[in-house]
C-alpha cells in the first residue's frame, strides 16, 4: 500500500526561501509507479473530489469561481492566475502559488525516480504560512487560527494528496 510521507523540503523547492525566513513549512510527498509530469499532477491536483469542496467554499465565500478550463490554463502555462491564486514562481517540475492575501502559499513538484527499472514519480504537496512577526532572536508568531486549523490542515493536506495520486493511478 502507497502511504503519504512527510519530510524537510528538498533543497531546490521552491518554498524553502520561506522556511529560512521563518514561515512554516510543511512538505508532503507520496510515489506513484509511473512517469508524472507537472501539468498532469497539477490537472489531477486541482480537479479532485476533494479539491472540488475546496471550489465551491470559493464560490461562496471568496467569490471566485473555479472551473477545469483555469486549471488546464495555469497547468499548461497558458495562465498566471487561478481562483484566489498568483503564480509566484515556476520551474519546469514545480510551481509556488500564492493567494491573494499574501499570508498563505501552496507548493507541488514532481520528482522522476526509478525502482527496479520502473519509472517512479515523487508528487510533492506543500504548503507555507507567514508568520505574523519575526522576532529579532528568529522566533515567529502565527495567529490564533494558524494553530486552531492546524490539525485539519494536515488531514486536508494529506487527502489532497491521496485524492491526486489516485486520479493520477486512474489516468492512462
Amino acid at each position: 500500500m502507497t502511504t503519504i510521507c512527510i519530510d524537510l523540503l528538498p533543497e531546490n523547492a521552491l518554498s524553502i526561501k520561506y522556511a529560512h525566513q521563518g514561515a512554516h513549512t510543511d512538505c508532503y510527498y507520496i510515489d506513484i509507479p509511473k512517469k508524472v509530469t507537472l501539468t498532469q499532477y497539477i490537472e489531477a491536483f486541482y480537479t479532485t473530489p476533494v479539491f472540488k469542496i475546496e471550489h465551491i467554499i470559493l464560490s461562496i465565500f471568496a467569490k471566485k469561481h473555479v472551473s477545469n478550463n483555469d486549471i488546464s490554463a495555469l497547468a499548461n502555462g497558458n495562465s498566471n492566475q487561478f481562483s484566489i491564486w498568483t503564480v509566484e514562481d515556476k520551474s519546469n517540475n514545480q510551481i509556488l502559488l500564492c493567494e491573494f492575501t499574501k499570508s498563505t502559499r501552496s507548493w507541488l513538484m514532481t520528482a522522476s525516480l526509478e525502482h527496479l527499472n520502473q519509472p517512479v514519480t515523487r508528487l510533492y504537496f506543500g504548503s507555507v504560512v507567514v508568520p505574523r512577526t519575526v522576532s529579532s532572536s528568529g522566533k515567529s508568531t502565527f495567529g490564533i487560527l494558524f494553530h486552531v486549523f492546524s490539525g485539519f490542515h494536515k488531514l486536508y493536506s494529506r487527502a489532497l494528496l491521496k485524492s491526486a495520486f489516485n486520479a493520477l493511478v486512474k489516468h492512462k
